[in-house]
């Protein structure tokens, strides 16, 4: 009796159908979003003015700390974290910027679901975590003028981590008299955008108080059970 080892076409398609399947599945479908200056040398000159120089250095939820640091940077913002913008791998990009030789700010941005798409908010801070410059790169919304302008971004300088610590990311409130509560909506219109670029500033006053001030503002009742492990340096 003789076997026929040709295969019909049919049930090729299914083998090559199947086999494309594994290889999707175990691979990410979206790629992790990061949010980098989109000219830095320009961006880091015009927000600390006396730089000579700034070394950049790459950190990710998933590699210092996984599912426990996630918790807690979680826990923190008082929100979880979702969508695209917000996986446990996402790169994050920290500019630790220099004055010969000597690190005098940060500069970190991230990415945030605004009402009309992605929009990007940069935070600069001095060496203890107080703002000094704000920076919205990216922003579609009809109202984007207001909440670019300078006097907008003003109302963040001499903030801290301690300012949002009652600052409730999903409801959009603070507490009366809190310093959070001072910041003012320049576009009526845009509540939505306004209460994502808060959301985004407490975001990331918490990932820079994880990874570049060593948690200097976390409670005690939630300090980290041990130190994680050094950043990449590029």
């Amino acid at each position: 009796m003789r076997i026929d080892s040709n295969v019909s076409p049919v049930w090729g398609a299914v083998a090559a159908a199947a086999a494309l399947f594994v290889l999707l599945a175990a691979r990410p479908l979206f790629p992790a979003v990061g949010c980098d200056l989109n000219d830095p040398d320009r961006d880091v000159k015009r927000l600390f003015p006396e730089s000579t120089g700034y070394k950049t250095v790459y950190v990710s939820i998933d590699r210092r700390g996984g599912r426990e640091l996630l918790r807690r940077i979680e826990e923190r913002l008082g929100d979880p974290f979702k969508g695209l913008y917000e996986t446990i791998d996402v790169p994050y990009t920290m500019y630790h910027v220099l004055k010969d030789g000597n690190i005098i700010g940060y500069i970190h941005g991230v990415n945030q679901k605004g009402r009309y798409g992605g929009l990007q908010v940069f935070l600069a801070v001095d060496p203890e975590g107080t703002v000094r410059g704000f920076y919205i790169q990216k922003l579609t919304s009809r109202q984007a003028s207001l909440l670019r302008d300078a006097a907008f971004g003003r109302q963040f300088a001499g903030l801290n981590l301690g300012d949002f610590f009652a600052y409730d990311v999903r409801t959009g409130s603070a507490p009366a008299g809190s310093r959070a509560a001072g910041i003012t909506n320049p576009a009526s219109e845009a509540g939505d955008d306004f209460r994502a670029i808060l959301r985004a500033v407490k975001k990331n006053l918490i990932l820079i108080d994880e990874f570049l001030l060593g948690n200097k503002f976390l409670p005690p009742s939630a300090a980290p059970g041990g130190p994680l492990p050094s950043p990449r340096a590029d």
